[in-house]
């Protein structure tokens, strides 16, 4: 039986300008094909700043 890739996967959200991973969510690839940002809270840099999608290694 061929196995099927999850459509659903878990990504990290890293910070600009800190370059550390402060988030970790889920997203849909079917429905979602661009990179995730959002404006988030980093705690090292204690403000709001942009995060941005990059893999879980």
């Amino acid at each position: 039986m061929a196995s099927k890739k999850n459509v659903v996967e878990l990504i990290a959200l890293q910070c600009t300008e800190c370059k550390r991973r402060n988030y970790t969510t889920s997203k849909n690839r079917r429905n979602i094909q661009e990179k995730l940002e959002f404006n988030k809270y980093c705690p090292h840099d204690r403000k709001h700043t942009l995060h941005k999608e990059t893999k879980i290694k």
